[in-house]
Formats: structure tokens, C-alpha cells, sequence
């Protein structure tokens, strides 16, 4: 049943946005829309995946064979990549304010990916968009890609 819409909540440096038809029960891993506030700067992060950040292009196929083939392994890397490229820039997990996720099976793999997603979060959560593509570009056996971009305090 649809609750009365909470007025935007800072987190970090943006505000998390709710609208008609919010219900506090309903668990989602993304929110409807997240506003940045002034003295913040974007951060875009290029897509991460299980494979080596980097790695020489054109690819070498031998580089991925150590990347395992589990979803569970692929998102944990992928999201320890993340974390990386976040410090880098100088934000945190909670600077993330908006996802995107590429997936190749979708159904195989979503529930895992949302698990991980969740406890890296830690209670934060951004707007979120998710994909289905036939192949990611790195290598076809990688099966998540994700996309980020997070908003750094004016002073990162």
C-alpha cells in the first residue's frame, strides 16, 4: 500500500528522491531519482567487470582465462574494482548515485548480483538501471559489466 512520499533524504552529497506511489514495504535495489547537491563534482567511472582493469586492447584472450566463470566471483571483482576507481576519485560507496548493470543472462544471474550489490552498499541505494546484452565486449566469457557515477565532494 502506497505511503506517504518522505521529503528528499541527504546522503552524502545528494539527496535521495521519492514520488507518488512510494511504499516503504516494497524492497528495490535502486531509488527513483537522486539529486546532487551544489558543492558536489561528478565522478564517471568507465565499466568494471571480473577481468583486470588493465588490460592491453587490442585483448588477449590468455589474459581472461584466470577469471572465473561464476557470477559470484565476477561481481565480487567487479565490485572490488569499483571500490578502487571510488578512492581514486575520492568518493565512497555511498557517492555512487547512479549504476548501471550490464548482465548476458539476466535471469541466471540478476538475484546474485542484487545479494552482492546490497551488502557492498551497506544500506545505500542509488538509482540503478540493468541490461541485458548479448555478449560484453571485454571478453564473452565476462557475464557483468557495471557502470558508474558517483558525486565527489567539491574538496576530493
Amino acid at each position: 500500500m502506497p505511503t506517504e512520499v518522505p521529503a528528499p533524504r541527504l546522503v552524502g552529497n545528494a539527496e535521495i528522491i521519492h514520488h507518488e506511489g512510494y511504499d516503504s514495504g516494497i524492497v528495490s535495489p535502486f531509488v527513483p531519482a537522486i539529486r546532487v547537491v551544489d558543492n558536489a563534482r561528478l565522478v564517471f567511472i568507465s565499466g568494471v567487470t571480473g577481468a583486470p582493469v588493465y588490460h592491453d586492447h587490442p585483448h588477449i584472450p590468455a589474459v581472461f582465462d584466470a577469471v572465473s566463470d561464476r557470477i559470484e566471483d565476477q561481481v565480487a571483482s567487479a565490485f572490488e574494482h569499483l571500490d578502487l576507481a571510488l578512492r581514486a576519485a575520492g568518493c565512497e560507496r555511498s557517492d555512487v548515485v547512479n549504476l548501471i548493470r550490464f548482465f548476458t543472462d539476466v535471469d541466471a544471474d540478476q538475484d546474485a548480483v542484487n545479494k552482492h550489490q546490497k551488502e557492498w552498499f551497506g544500506g545505500h541505494i542509488p538509482t540503478s538501471t540493468s541490461v541485458e546484452v548479448s555478449r560484453l565486449a571485454t571478453d564473452p566469457r565476462l557475464r557483468l559489466e557495471i557502470h558508474v557515477v558517483a558525486a565527489a565532494s567539491a574538496s576530493a
